[in-house]
């Protein structure tokens, strides 16, 4: 109540927080009080143990496979098949819990919805559980999980899995042996280590978690296609893990969306909005400005007044008291009257200290804020050079600083767009008006965008980025080091490939057969230079002379 500037008075009790003695009685209350909170909790917590002891369920929903009858656990003849078939699998085969998780879903087996199972299909949460939980077994443990205070935190408390705990022998039957269950939880921790990162370390899924699925809703995950084609080029896509792994969930969405595409298209619809010279404009106002916090500074500022006079009052008060004559006719009262105005400029210091440290909370919360809304800002005036030159970790550590996330189409667009619309984490100026959200649901809308970020700038920004480490700030080492030697590379159109080829070869070939073999080679065809007319008659494919050309113009030009 105090940080709140509340006091709490009670007549009958005599109890009023605002004096010293009300403090003293309520915190001596409420130690009492504590203490008894305190024993109430290990007295109830040692009977939930000893009922432990004694093989007995301690309270809640039965686990699957089981029904509570009188308190007492019992086996659910028309769940118990799934817990038998899961251990049966996991122990005799080599699938994983994820495999196991499969094979139900697959093979007809349903799952029975109660109150601690809501989703209808087989997860790989839920054959993990099923695996780890030895009331499947016939015993019964205690302190599986326990409720913990956060560090340094007031009443915030949280759920932490026990390591260790007692396991008792229960008075339910068993559905599966000891030995099965034991030879389960030796698979388990054989399999229980990350795997390391096999397939170019250096590559980073850009958009993963931040894409969400068009069917589901659910985020989207990167993926690997082993290099299988001719070119022996290994090709990474984003994907809905609710099609393919187990999670429990159904999803139809089983398109594979490739990287460099999606990733590059993003970056640009960015690259536009920061060349655009009114979000320039409006970035630049909100990098270092005040907000709130000069006018809270000012209240700082007459508090801190108020507070040494409070104080200068408190030491003039018992001056006056050490100086006061014992044998005054009135010394009683004036001392009555003197200790009275001295605990009022307690109360006084306290209130204002209180008023003080709240203001100053708030300042750094706003400070921390725009540290971190700076840092962003900073590097979108900065976007072209910095993210560019930055590894994939980097960029994708910008983006999810940036992008709450992006929702998508079902279908491909004609324009060759997946973006239906892009959620940022804090506003940013758009035509004039700051938004969290930029719509992308027109063609013409995407169209615009891209072309866009085609344009020259007019000139030049030199923008102070500032990096590190630690909350609120976007952990991208040493990049403006690399953005001041960073040259991008000249642009590659199709006629300087058809004029090295003609000029090499002595042959020329159609822009459509340069567009076949990119397409073939798995390079993005949104960002082509000059787009390829629509037929009439459909043209022929490349001779392997013209296709081997057209790739060693391609590696002239360091495209491949």
């Amino acid at each position: 109540m105090q940080d709140f500037g509340v006091n709490l008075i009670c007549v009958e009790d005599g109890i009023d927080s605002s004096k010293d003695a009300g403090k003293l009685m309520i915190s001596v209350l409420s130690a009492v009080a504590e203490i008894e909170r305190e024993n109430i909790r290990t007295q109830t917590m040692a009977g939930r143990e000893q009922k432990a002891r004694e093989g007995k369920w301690n309270g809640g929903f039965a686990p699957y496979g089981y029904k509570l009858e009188n308190g007492n656990l019992v086996i659910a003849e028309d769940e118990v098949e799934v817990i038998r078939v899961i251990y049966d699998r996991y122990i005799h085969t080599n699938e994983g819990v994820a495999g196991v998780a499969k094979y139900l879903n697959r093979n007809g087996y349903v799952k029975k919805l109660r109150q601690n199972n809501t989703i209808p299909g087989f997860s790989r949460d839920f054959v993990k559980n099923v695996l780890y939980n030895p009331v499947y077994m016939g015993k019964i443990a205690y302190g599986r999980r326990r409720t913990e205070k956060k560090q340094g935190t007031r009443n915030e408390i949280h759920v932490v899995e026990q390591s260790e705990f007692p396991v008792y022998e229960g008075q339910h039957e068993a559905i599966i042996s000891e030995e099965d269950w034991y030879l389960a939880q030796e698979k388990r921790k054989i399999n229980s280590f990350k795997r390391e990162k096999v397939n170019n370390p250096d590559h980073a899924h850009i958009l993963s978690g931040i894409l969400k699925c068009p069917c589901c809703g659910k985020s989207m995950y990167g993926n690997i296609a082993k290099a299988h084609s001719k070119d022996k080029k290994t090709r990474y896509y984003y994907y809905c893990k609710n099609t393919v792994t187990p999670t429990g969930h159904e999803c139809s969405f089983r398109l594979n969306i490739e990287q460099t595409e999606i990733n590059k298209f993003v970056a640009k619809i960015i690259s536009a909005m920061v060349n655009n010279p009114r979000f320039v404009e409006a970035i630049q106002a909100k990098i270092g400005t005040a907000v709130d916090t000069e006018d809270m500074e000012k209240q700082i500022a007459v508090l801190q007044g108020q507070l040494k006079q409070a104080f200068g009052t408190k030491s003039r008060l018992e001056r006056q008291m050490d100086t006061l004559d014992i044998n005054d006719a009135h010394y009683d009262r004036k001392i009555l009257d003197l200790q009275r105005r001295y605990d009022e400029q307690y109360d006084t210091i306290e209130e204002i200290e209180v008023q003080i440290g709240e203001l100053q909370s708030q300042i750094r919360s706003i400070q921390q804020e725009k540290i971190s809304g700076d840092n962003i800002y900073r590097l979108l005036l900065a976007f072209d050079e910095v993210y560019h030159s930055a590894t994939e970790a980097e960029q994708k550590e910008f983006m999810k600083a940036f992008i709450e996330r992006i929702e998508m189409f079902p279908e491909k667009r004609k324009d060759g767009s997946w973006i239906k619309k892009i959620v940022f984490n804090f506003p940013v100026p758009v035509d004039g008006e700051e938004v969290k959200e930029l719509p992308l649901e027109t063609e013409t809308t995407v169209e615009t965008v891209v072309l866009l970020s085609h344009k020259k700038p007019d000139g030049h920004i030199n923008v102070k980025v500032e990096f590190g480490e630690g909350e609120g700030k976007v952990p991208l080492d040493n990049i403006a080091k690399r953005a001041e030697t960073y040259k991008p590379k000249e642009r590659v159109t199709y006629k300087m490939i058809k004029e090295y080829i003609e000029a090499k070869y002595g042959f020329k070939v159609h822009t459509a057969y340069i567009a076949e073999v990119k397409r073939d080679l798995g390079l993005p065809m949104y960002d082509a230079p000059n787009a390829v007319e629509e037929l009439k008659q459909p043209r022929k494919h490349p001779t392997v002379e013209k296709v081997e050309a057209i790739k060693d113009a391609l590696k002239h030009f360091e495209v491949i």
